[in-house]
């Protein structure tokens, strides 16, 4: 073990023992769920060591844990939290649709026609949709409406892809998936490569898969000349172009597609399906999935005998909600606002990091801070460039610097993912700012390149 190995696990240890220290509502939390749940965890990516912090409750951009302890909100429930915790307009959309409408009435509502109605309206490429109850499950239909007009069942993916819990792509395998062998994977941002890999599966692919900015991957976004060259090359191959906007889609008032131009002819991305989720009923439970008419005629009952359901798919709480929150709240002039803060804090984290192992990816709204050997966030094009083995200094320094913030009153996402939420200041983001600026100097003989 080298010598900054040895000091920077040192400092974590006394971290972590604070960190107990402080928490111990939250440690004999995690020890009576784990009876129950393993690890104690029912959603992997919120564990932390030596145990997870356990939220209370949380008000605005702020969350307050059983011990008490208030946090600038900056996790942003993985991007899906842009509301915050307690908006009015949602709040009583709530309340109103409940006392006056009902629960669940099992039949088409006005409502999820309006809703359908403004999805469309603020997505260009989105003829028609439909509505499902995640993610995962939006991109689950849109694969089947891919293989549906194809009558192919092999997908192009990309290496560090996340496209829901049983669609995850580790390091060049299928580490998590229905199908494990329908997956051809590829390097993201390789536009060369990707280019060859679509023609030479050319009546074998029945699509092509990706994030604009690979989200649980590291946030790392995708270039214009690769996103346009993938729509034009799987065009050109008869293989159906699915864009996962799942997280993207709150960066711009039209999804990251709709501030993507060509590097020669300047239009925007028009992908054949666009999958949502996330953020786009007010934080509940929602996924969506659309595009060209033609393909999302595979699920008109008047002329396919090929199923979707589900029972919460138009559940009128999603319905209400997420139509008044995109009318009302996540505008596009808020969308417009929120990201351009985003782009304020990531330049800031990037000036700071300067010199350091420290660097911020992303876009907007949305970033992770990693600590690289070389540091420097133009490094960054593939997940491989941010492997760092779990007991090496810069994941020690991943660790530490994530115990530091916590322990500050900042909540972020323990691998380094920030979301921001409406209502985060100018004076948060300062606040944040001169957090990781403590850090890095208190532990510049460590973080310095």
């Amino acid at each position: 073990m080298s010598s900054l190995l040895k000091t920077a696990s040192d400092y974590l240890h006394i971290a972590e023992g604070r960190y107990e220290a402080r928490n111990p509502k939250s440690k004999l939390q995690h020890e009576a769920a784990a009876r129950y749940l393993p690890g104690g965890n029912t959603r992997s990516v919120l564990h932390a060591s030596p145990f997870p912090l356990c939220m209370a409750s949380g008000k605005g951009n702020r969350v307050i844990d059983l011990d008490g302890h208030e946090y600038l909100d900056l996790v942003g429930e993985m991007t899906a939290g842009v509301y915050g915790h307690s908006n009015a307009v949602i709040a009583e959309t709530i309340a109103a649709t409940v006392n006056k409408i009902g629960m669940s009435l099992g039949a088409t509502t006005v409502a999820e026609a309006q809703f359908a109605k403004a999805v469309c309206d603020r997505f260009a490429s989105i003829e028609q949709l439909r509505f499902c109850n995640s993610g995962t499950e939006a991109n689950l239909y849109a694969l089947s409406i891919a293989r549906q007009a194809t009558g192919r069942s092999k997908i192009i993916v990309f290496e560090g892809a996340y496209h829901g819990g049983v669609l995850t792509f580790g390091h060049g395998v299928a580490s998590n998936t229905v199908d494990r062998n329908d997956w051809i994977i590829g390097q993201y941002n390789d536009v060369e490569g990707t280019k060859r890999l679509i023609t030479e599966n050319k009546g074998i692919a029945a699509a092509v898969l990706l994030e604009g900015m690979q989200g649980a991957g590291g946030c790392i976004p995708a270039t214009a000349e690769f996103l346009h060259a993938i729509q034009d090359t799987a065009q050109e191959n008869g293989v159906i172009f699915i864009l996962d906007e799942v997280a993207t889609s709150r960066l711009a008032p039209g999804g990251l597609q709709s501030v993507v131009f060509h590097p020669e002819r300047g239009a925007p991305l028009s992908p054949d399906l666009t999958t949502l989720g996330k953020w786009i009923a007010g934080g509940l439970t929602i996924g969506a999935f659309g595009g060209r008419q033609d393909l999302l005629s595979v699920y008109d009952p008047r002329r396919s005998n090929i199923s979707h359901s589900g029972t919460f798919n138009n559940n009128i709480l999603a319905m209400t909600v997420g139509y008044q929150s995109m009318r009302l709240v996540y505008t596009p002039e808020a969308c417009i606002a929120l990201n351009q803060l985003g782009e304020k804090l990531r330049r800031g984290l990037n000036e700071l990091a300067k010199g350091t192992k420290m660097a911020v990816t992303g876009h907007g709204s949305v970033m992770a801070v990693h600590f690289l050997a070389a540091g420097g966030e133009k490094n960054v094009k593939s997940v491989r460039d941010l492997q760092v083995e779990s007991g090496s200094e810069e994941g020690v320094l991943r660790d530490l610097f994530w115990v530091y913030v916590i322990e500050r009153g900042v909540w972020i996402a323990r691998r380094g993912m920030l979301s921001l939420i409406l209502g985060t200041s100018d004076e948060d983001i300062d606040r944040f700012l001169g957090v990781v600026r403590a850090f890095l100097d208190q532990f510049r003989d460590l973080v310095s390149v």
